[in-house]
């Protein structure tokens, strides 16, 4: 199995306008905290897992020296919003050839050891679900360790930014990138989404548009009947040191457009109270319930 496409990204990216972005986000989260109270006590949120990456090479992760010589062991966590008007999956983990490989796969830079120890199928069953009662697929972004089993949803409706379609669909994209370009070619429910989205139209789910990791990378909002606000993060940040210190990866495809992602994330965040979650921290997955229990 290669998976070495995988893991190198071509750099691309659009231009971010952001102006007032802290004036913005907190008219936002005055709409979004009016939205909590009435968010429908239906509203759960699933933890699954979709396998583990061991970063052999952390320096890749800082534009400076920061990480030099470490290494460190990322979740991979996807995941199932149950509303009363559909059933939304973010983010689909690694490829799933690793639970039939059954053993750690190492990239041929040694960069990356990626492993899956069970499936969407079975994961989903836990939840009394199959794959076709997936409604909508949002992936924060076509890297390959969040789109593993997109196709597996095949009939969902992928909910894509235009920016990140355009990219992974690219001719480029696909001659440096085929695998990562396969993962995705075969869906063929597309709507096409610019900016934040509001997916069933109450403020409890909201895609928002936080580029600079790739084109079209966005982090999920959940406003939840009894939990509260959350934000996922997907990888806005791989870690909370990547957070504390705004480190960005040297494979982003936009500097400039992730650290003014990040003023934008952080001034949403602080605005409504959100709790975030890291999607690869490790800590962060352990401490959230896993399928089939949730939170609500």
């Amino acid at each position: 199995m290669n998976l070495k496409p995988f893991i190198l990204i071509a750099c691309s990216a659009g231009l971010l306008a952001v102006t007032s972005c802290r004036e913005a986000a907190a008219q936002e989260g005055a709409k979004a905290g009016q939205a909590i109270a009435q968010a429908p006590p239906e509203l759960r949120l699933y933890t699954l897992d979709g396998g583990t990456v061991q970063v052999n090479s952390l320096e890749l992760f800082a534009q400076d020296a920061s990480y030099k010589g470490q290494t460190a062991t990322f979740a991979d966590a996807f995941f199932v919003i149950m509303h009363p008007k559909g059933t939304l999956m973010w983010d689909a983990g690694l490829p799933e050839q690793l639970v039939a490989l059954g053993e750690p796969f190492t990239d041929a830079s040694g960069a990356f050891t990626v492993s899956r120890a069970d499936s969407l199928a079975t994961q989903l069953a836990q939840i009394g679900l199959q794959p076709a009662d997936i409604d909508y697929l949002a992936l924060s972004h076509t890297h390959f360790d969040h789109s593993g089993h997109a196709e597996a949803v095949a009939t969902a409706t992928w909910l894509v930014q235009e920016t990140e379609y355009a990219w992974i669909t690219s001719a480029e994209m696909q001659a440096r990138q085929p695998d990562m370009y396969n993962a995705v070619n075969d869906l063929k429910n597309i709507r096409k989404i610019s900016g934040d989205t509001d997916v069933f139209g109450d403020g409890t789910v909201v895609i928002k548009y936080l580029p600079g990791h790739t084109p079209g990378h966005c982090a999920l909002y959940l406003n939840l009947p009894e939990t509260g606000p959350i934000m996922l993060s997907g990888d806005l940040y791989h870690m909370a040191l990547s957070r504390a210190n705004k480190r960005v990866p040297l494979f982003n495809t936009d500097v400039k457009q992730t650290l003014e992602s990040m003023d934008v994330f952080e001034a949403f965040a602080d605005s409504v109270g959100a709790r975030v979650v890291l999607q690869h921290s490790r800590e962060d997955f352990e401490t959230l319930p896993k399928a089939p229990n949730y939170l609500k």
